[in-house]
């Protein structure tokens, strides 16, 4: 765990709190802490122009996930005409970069035209005012730039969005080129979708380090809490169960409340310099280092193949070994990541209408 310290010092640089994750809750978390830091701005005023009565960054955070489906609900018109126009709009969310570099580079191993960082910039773009055909090649209005900023400033700020696992044929993680990952020398694991946790263990073991959730957080007894499955995605750890850990370590109950915590805890975050529309890559930079610290100590095991219920498509996977205090550093990486994107979107707002 000595390689876990040095990262979380590293990290340390961008913001000094204990280093967080991203569902609805770590997504509303992100758009709370912007709402917040934008009042009485002119920010806000131009925010406020773009969204609909009873909206906020907080509750509009989400939409970029909802549009993939109907578990947020019916899909509206305007969910539609999104996804009509943008049938790659799944993949807007993410880069794939090798977690052992330091810099997201155009063209680089795991990146592609309409990545994560890239779909950020034409949104900034869009947003200042500097859509065109070159700029803003999605042709997104206005509004749907602004909803797709506030998401994409959480997801970039989630270390398994930008940072990839790449395991070699012969086991454990490497850094690939190109032509390794197309001659099958090396393999993605998708973001770490395709790494499988013990979530038996892991929870087990979690309950020993994380707070439980108070009395009034946990749910009635005709919704009991999901019991741990076999196996669980790396991903998907990254994604929700960090978040819960974090707001459970500080004793938030809501998104809302977690944003008022952290705020008032007054986290220095670096700011980001030159154009707004070159911070993104800042921001990939600054995950990776973070994106180091999630595969610390991790370790893939033999790779076995599984097939797709829905699709029938053969995918390869790896169960995953993480060390047992793994919850411990991987919240504290899920709060000050949560407050990274928060602060940053705030800070890209403001820029664009200071």
């Amino acid at each position: 765990m000595k390689k876990l310290a040095c990262i979380l010092a590293l990290s340390s640089a961008f913001v000094s709190l204990n280093a967080h994750a991203w569902g609805n809750d770590g997504h509303r978390a992100v758009g709370a802490i912007a709402d917040q830091l934008i009042k009485g701005s002119n920010a806000e005023k131009q925010v406020q122009a773009l969204l609909l009565p009873g909206e906020s960054l907080a509750k509009v955070a989400s939409w970029a996930d909802c549009v993939k489906g109907t578990y947020c609900g019916p899909q509206t018109e305007e969910m539609v005409a999104y996804t009509t126009a943008n049938p790659k709009h799944s993949e807007y969310h993410y880069t794939d970069v090798p977690f052992q570099l330091s810099r997201y580079e155009d063209n680089g191993v795991g990146t592609h035209g309409h990545d994560i960082v890239q779909t950020l910039k034409q949104c900034i773009a869009v947003l200042q005012g500097k859509g065109d055909a070159s700029t803003n090649p999605h042709n997104f209005t206005p509004r749907q730039a602004l909803l797709m900023l506030t998401h994409l400033s959480g997801d970039i700020a989630q270390p398994l969005h930008v940072g990839e696992g790449y395991v070699g044929k012969s086991g454990g993680f490497v850094l690939p080129t190109q032509q390794q990952l197309d001659d099958k020398q090396a393999f993605a694991t998708q973001g770490g979708n395709n790494l499988q946790l013990d979530d038996i263990k892991l929870t087990a073991t979690s309950s020993q380090l994380i707070p439980a959730a108070s009395a009034e957080d946990k749910p009635a007894a005709a919704t009991p809490p999901r019991a741990p499955q076999a196996i669980r995605a790396f991903h998907s750890y990254w994604d929700t169960t960090v978040v819960n850990y974090a707001f459970r370590r500080i004793g938030a109950r809501t998104p809302e409340q977690f944003a008022q915590m952290v705020i008032a805890d007054s986290p220095v975050v670096a700011p980001s310099s030159g154009d707004p529309v070159t911070w993104p890559y800042q921001w990939a930079d600054q995950t990776l280092v973070v994106a180091k610290l999630a595969y610390a100590d991790v370790t893939p095991g033999v790779m076995g193949q599984q097939t797709s219920k829905t699709t029938g498509e053969v995918y390869n996977v790896w169960p995953l070994t993480v060390p047992d205090s793994y919850p411990v550093p991987s919240s504290a990486a899920a709060r000050s990541q949560l407050i990274q994107g928060g602060y940053h979107l705030a800070a890209v707002l403001k820029a664009i209408w200071p």
